[in-house]
């Protein structure tokens, strides 16, 4: 980046396995975020991401969306084979703390009508940038082999894998429209200021497919007046949907979202997430069916 003078470096608490990230600050005051691949694969993810930033930052210029997003300024080659390191501009505003929505018209319909701004995007915004793209079908039986690979591992407990079968085998649950996702939507991924959603990061999981996946987060910890608020604004926004089993599929995905992570710590032989992962499922099963 020409010209940038660098004051401080702080670390962040968003970096993780896949990457180290550092908040840059320069003379002027200005924050940066750098993040640097730690793995090959995640370095091929950042790159996805960085074409996807840029039309999305295309798309605020439009108004087809009101959030800021980060925006690639510099990139740099990182030893190894890992990939390049990414420097963006910082969003501003503060994360979302779940306990900040309340019912209601206020951030609850302000962060509804995000979510519509993002399934509403065109699809060939993410299309072109050679992104995943589904059919409700294809999705559905996405889901079904991710299901079936849990099961052979013998760690899913089979009223869970019954109920989960039963509900992806129910086709009429699965009649919807793709549309642009995140893909990784939860409060640290949204940024609000003054009452209103401000920004939106960690685009690396964005897809076209199910909607009901950026709503899943919300289903599983949210009360349900919240959740209600936030529907509302999100179907008053939505140009045409008619998809009565949103939710449904919402709620699926935050249960099955407990076997991806435990199947994260499988494929990385992590015993730790392993447990975890098992010890999450089982709490599930309890609540599910205790009664």
């Amino acid at each position: 980046m020409p010209g940038l003078d660098v004051y401080d470096v702080l670390r962040s608490p968003h970096a993780d396995a896949d990457f180290d990230v550092v908040v840059v600050k320069d003379a002027t005051g200005t924050r940066w975020i750098v993040r640097a691949p730690k793995r090959a694969a995640a370095g091929a993810a950042l790159e996805a991401e960085k074409g996807l930033l840029s039309a999305l930052g295309r798309a605020k210029e439009a108004g087809l969306v009101t959030f800021d997003v980060p925006h690639p300024v510099g990139a740099a080659e990182v030893s190894g084979d890992e990939g390049r390191a990414i420097v963006y501009t910082e969003v501003r505003g503060a994360q979302l703390m779940l306990p900040a929505l309340e019912p209601g018209p206020g951030l609850a319909a302000a962060l509804g009508r995000t979510l519509a701004q993002i399934h509403e995007l065109p699809i060939a915004l993410v299309e072109d940038q050679g992104l995943p793209s589904y059919t409700a079908d294809d999705y559905r039986q996405r889901r079904l082999a991710e299901l079936d690979a849990g099961i052979q591992t013998g760690k899913v407990p089979p009223r869970l894998a019954d109920r989960w079968e039963h509900q992806l085998e129910n086709v009429s649950w699965w009649r919807f429209d793709p549309t642009v996702v995140h893909g990784d939507m939860g409060e640290h991924q949204i940024f609000i200021a003054d009452g209103d959603v401000v920004g939106i990061v960690d685009w690396m999981d964005a897809r076209v497919a199910d909607p009901a996946d950026d709503l899943a987060w919300l289903v599983a910890a949210a009360p349900e007046d919240v959740v209600d608020s936030v529907l509302e604004a999100y179907t008053m926004a939505r140009r045409e949907l008619r998809d009565p089993h949103l939710l449904d599929r919402a709620r699926l995905a935050s249960e099955m979202a407990l076997m991806r992570w435990m199947m994260f710590g499988v494929r990385t032989d992590n015993p730790d997430v392993v447990a975890d992962g098992e010890g999450m499922l089982a709490d599930l099963e309890a609540l599910l069916f205790e009664d």
